[in-house]
């Protein structure tokens, strides 16, 4: 089992291959936390194809925002971003 799929276990109680929208997406606090985050949210996703799509598109989002420097914003990105996951996730959800 990897570390991350433990922690997520740990933190929210339920395994990874039911699919839910962003379990601890409270803990998230610090871009790289994002990062991480968004990215095993990912592996949760129908396809590996979906997967491929999404993953790029956090990295890209990722480099258009990396000069970012002001707390707040990063705040806001942060937040947005757990709002568009959940959207996603909840959306995969329904086609189920």
């Amino acid at each position: 089992m990897s570390m991350e799929y433990i922690f997520l276990v740990y933190c929210i109680g339920k395994p990874l291959n039911q699919m839910m929208p962003l379990p601890g997406a409270e803990l998230v606090t610090r871009p790289l936390q994002l990062y991480r985050y968004l990215l095993l949210c990912c592996r949760q996703l129908p396809s590996e194809h979906i997967q491929h799509h999404y993953k790029h598109a956090i990295r890209q989002s990722f480099r258009v925002h990396a000069d970012e420097d002001d707390p707040e914003r990063i705040q806001q990105i942060i937040k947005r971003a757990i709002e568009d996951a959940d959207w996603v996730m909840s959306k995969y959800k329904k086609d189920r």
